[in-house]
């Protein structure tokens, strides 16, 4: 089944998903920042994802990523995103898919990824197309040319891709969130196989690689205590599922993420 009418969305089965944070945290101005261990609704998860072998899925019973009723079979969709916040930035939605970590940053090392469990069956093409690479700073990093580079699968399904090395990460603190740039060509990931801590070894750091779809770009917050809501129109009413983990990310114009929220809604059909 699927939504292809107004009036099928109209009609629709449809379920409000909340998320807020209640403490603000420090943020790196007009960079992306993680909030999944500060403390809110639902409650706060961790930074530490306790895999760096074949890594894990994440879901939406995966502490800190808000739960979600079964659709029963039917087609899931993002219908609205009612978002706001206390500090002037901008917000995105993922889902975030895969993660791995922590992969530690106090040896020049190769990490590589054995089977990894396949997230596909959350990406609505089946082949991985428009999924990023995410690296979460979940330990401060020393003041060291520490650099990292991710090997995946592309969504053609060709291996020994590389996003190349990051710019040195000397400093880098906790939460702090690097979009990876894939391959020339590639627009897609179908699985995340190594990663590569390189340039000046570190005394203190450490991370996780994560896989995500993107849901919702572009919310900006242009003045402290804005709020808006995004309709099907602009929402796209993008696919999702009901063990979709939703992961809000902030880029705060300033050095505190404020105190952030979310209302989502989701119609299935």
């Amino acid at each position: 089944m699927a939504i292809t009418t107004l009036d099928g969305l109209v009609g629709a089965a449809r379920q409000s998903v909340d998320w807020a944070k209640t403490t603000s945290a420090t943020t790196v101005a007009l960079n992306p920042s993680s909030l999944l261990d500060v403390a809110g609704t639902p409650g706060a998860g961790t930074l530490t994802v306790g895999n760096t072998t074949a890594g894990l899925l994440v879901t939406d019973t995966t502490g800190g990523y808000p739960a979600l009723n079964s659709f029963g079979g039917a087609t899931g969709y993002l219908a609205a995103v009612s978002f706001g916040g206390t500090v002037v930035g901008r917000m995105a939605l993922k889902d975030r898919l895969w993660n791995a970590g922590s992969v530690v940053m106090t040896s020049l090392a190769t990490t590589t990824f054995s089977s990894p469990p396949s997230y596909l069956g959350r990406c609505p093409d089946g082949a991985g197309v428009g999924i990023e690479i995410w690296i979460e700073i979940n330990a401060a990093v020393s003041a060291t040319a520490t650099t990292i580079a991710v090997g995946y699968t592309n969504s053609a399904g060709t291996t020994g891709r590389s996003t190349g090395a990051t710019a040195t990460l000397s400093g880098f603190a906790a939460k702090r969130l690097i979009q990876m740039p894939l391959q020339t060509g590639d627009i897609g990931v179908q699985a995340i196989t190594s990663v590569t801590v390189g340039g000046t070894v570190a005394t203190t750091g450490s991370f996780n690689v994560i896989a995500a779809r993107p849901l919702v770009d572009g919310m900006r917050l242009p003045v402290a205590g804005y709020g808006d809501t995004w309709s099907w129109d602009k929402t796209g009413l993008v696919q999702v599922y009901d063990t979709t983990a939703f992961w809000p990310i902030v880029f705060a114009d300033s050095t505190a993420s404020g105190i952030p929220e979310m209302m989502l809604t989701v119609v299935s059909g």
